[in-house]
């Protein structure tokens, strides 16, 4: 600050800017999780800020806009490119077309105009397309109710038709809105896995918006994993790809060759009914690729049961030795002892496992799986893609006093924080959390063998009881996949998840974990089921994992969850299942079916109140610092004159 603001007009204005700042009215954050890749819905949500676009539209234009005017411009906004398409094919008389351009001017300027009244100019700014700065602004702060300003205004428009940029002013316009309708977004956890497009989310997500956040989901860490040297997190994220038809995300976004593996798995395996690929998407999958699928999911599946069983016996701290189940199969592979109990096999496709050395990787798989790391590691995409998740996300967040996980804190029964002692150091809490975002950033910024306990740590994170991302005793992969007894699936949740239904339990946590008094618990990770409810421990802790993903819409009855917190408190709004964006912009259908206040706050919030707002007051009291020695020095020279 000292450097940048050096004389006393240019503090003292400064100290003027940042004062009007901390006046205004706190900015609209919003919390998603569990995306899984859908693009489409996620991007809708965007588009429309969670229904706040809607509603602004409502409040500015109810009784001059009939409703279908009204839901015709909010399609405007979300989707500009394709609705001025629409309206072209539509409307073939040159005059017709022009007022339609006009009315659309002057609706989306009042739109941007209403949408950018809590933020600074400097702000609305940098939210405006920079070929438009000058356009933008001067229709945003012009007043039209002035005589002299009214042919200037018209002028503008007039201007902006006849040299052809119509179609790209209402396009910039519209992402401008879009861009201020919510301040601030927060992704809490898994982009990845299930849906076809994770990669699109990101690239989205770095051309659309600066102000953002992730907190990592367990599906996200196989993919960080991938990239930073852990085998096992790779077998895991292809077993998945192939379970739900979607290895094309590997072939053809990250430009990963699959041919050796799909070869390797169609020369050893042969289709079996427990491996076969579910599609989520709905479309039919081909006999070939129902072959591809099926066969490099046992590939990747047998594979990965070897490693694990590496794993597990380097490392004993992790204390999951009940998982070493390839050791407890009969000689002829029919059958498999577990805590003491014989269950037949079914689906059996051992072939490739050593009866006296279960966990050693035949040479061809060896060859296989370092080709594959190979391949991760030298994807351009997705070590951009993964960076950016790694620079922008966390393990968790504290902001404006909320705290931000995607899974769980582990507790016991009790609610005490579990503690595990690792590499000589006990961890429980927010040590723990602490201690796995750094093992995660160290190995990004380093990647190691997969012998080097990081890359087993990422690979822990996934499936190990002390895992805040996974928060279950064990992982039953192996059992769902071999074992018919349904009681051997069995995935015991920590009591955190019983717990966080009690008003007790998050003032405990809030206490553990350095909150105030009035803060909220965001997590995702667990669908919420029909008939029950989102909101826990009397409205201190959220779990905001609706259903996004396609599969879930049964078990949610909905498609997702977003929570608003902005001046006036906290809103849930509950999202309908999206179909496609060819439909919902042919049949102009929302996915927001209602909103429901959470918290009304007495007084409205300012952003003086926000944790931008404390870094605003330490510049200002810095500046302030300033002044006075500039005030002093002045003094002492007045002295000597």
């Amino acid at each position: 600050m000292s450097e940048k603001f050096t004389t006393e007009n240019e503090i003292n204005t400064e100290l003027i800017n940042l004062s009007a700042i901390l006046g205004l009215p706190k900015g609209t954050e919003a919390f998603i999780s569990d995306i899984h890749g859908e693009y489409d819905e996620f991007t809708h949500i965007m588009r429309n800020g969670s229904g706040n676009t809607k509603q602004k539209i409502a409040e500015l234009f109810t009784g001059r806009l009939s409703p279908n005017s009204q839901k015709k411009l909010a399609f405007l906004i979300y989707y500009p490119s394709e609705i001025l398409e629409q309206t072209k094919a539509k409307i073939k008389d040159h005059e017709e077309l022009i007022q339609w351009y006009m009315d659309a001017f002057n609706n989306l300027v009042e739109v941007l105009r209403y949408a950018a009244n809590k933020y600074t100019q400097s702000k609305v700014r940098k939210a405006i397309n920079p070929d438009f700065v000058y356009i933008t602004e001067e229709l945003l702060y012009t007043d039209t109710s002035s005589e002299t300003k009214q042919l200037s205004y018209q002028n503008i428009l007039d201007s902006i038709i006849k040299l052809d940029i119509a179609d790209k002013f209402i396009i910039a316009t519209c992402h401008s809105i879009q861009r201020l309708v919510v301040d601030h977004v927060h992704i809490v956890g898994d982009i990845y896995d299930r849906g076809p497009h994770p990669d699109y989310i990101i690239d989205y997500l770095s051309h659309h918006w600066k102000n953002f956040d992730f907190q990592w989901g367990n599906h996200d860490i196989l993919w960080l994993g991938s990239l930073a040297g852990s085998k096992l997190c790779m077998l895991n994220l292809l077993r998945i790809c192939a379970r739900y038809d979607n290895l094309e995300i590997l072939q053809d976004s990250y430009g990963i060759d699959l041919t050796p593996l799909i070869e390797f798995a169609c020369a050893h395996y042969q289709p079996l009914p427990g491996f076969t690929p579910k599609s989520d998407t709905g479309n039919k999958i081909t006999a070939e690729d129902n072959l591809i699928n099926n066969c490099v999911q046992q590939a990747v599946a047998i594979m990965q049961f070897k490693l694990e069983g590496q794993a597990i016996q380097r490392r004993p701290e992790f204390k999951m030795e009940s998982r070493l189940l390839l050791s407890q199969l009969s000689p002829d592979r029919q059958s498999i002892v577990i805590n003491g109990t014989t269950y037949p096999i079914i689906n059996g496709c051992f072939q490739l496992v050593d009866a006296n050395n279960p966990y050693q990787l035949t040479s061809n798989e060896q060859t296989i799986v370092a080709d594959l790391m190979a391949a991760f590691a030298a994807a351009p995409k997705l070590k951009k893609h993964i960076t950016y998740l790694v620079e922008n996300g966390s393990m968790y967040l504290k902001y404006n006093g909320n705290l931000l996980l995607h899974g769980c804190v582990p507790v016991d029964r009790q609610g005490k924080l579990l503690s595990w002692h690792i590499q000589g150091r006990d961890y429980a809490g927010q040590s723990l959390l602490d201690y796995f975002d750094k093992v995660i950033r160290q190995s990004l910024h380093c990647p190691k063998e997969q012998q080097s306990f990081n890359a087993d740590l990422l690979w822990y994170l996934w499936t190990g009881k002390m895992s805040p991302l996974f928060g279950k005793d064990q992982m039953t992969t192996f059992e769902r996949y071999f074992i018919a007894d349904k009681t051997t699936h069995v995935e015991k949740l920590n009591p955190y998840f019983t717990l966080r239904q009690e008003e007790w339990f998050a003032d405990q946590l809030f206490k553990d974990l350095g909150l105030g008094p009035d803060a909220h618990i965001i997590n995702g990770h667990t669908p919420v089921k029909v008939g029950n409810s989102p909101i826990l421990a009397n409205g201190k802790i959220f779990v905001i994992d609706g259903g996004m993903s396609k599969p879930y819409h049964k078990t949610t009855g909905i498609g997702g969850y977003t929570l608003l917190s902005n001046s006036y408190g906290l809103q849930l709004v509950t999202h309908k299942p999206f179909t496609t964006r060819k439909r919902a912009i042919a049949d102009m259908t929302d996915v927001v079916s209602t909103k429901r206040i959470i918290e009304q706050v007495v007084k409205r919030k300012r952003v003086a109140d926000t944790d931008t707002g404390k870094e605003i007051k330490r510049q200002r009291d810095e500046l302030l610092h300033r002044l006075a020695l500039l005030h002093a020095a002045k003094s002492q020279t007045k002295g000597v004159i």
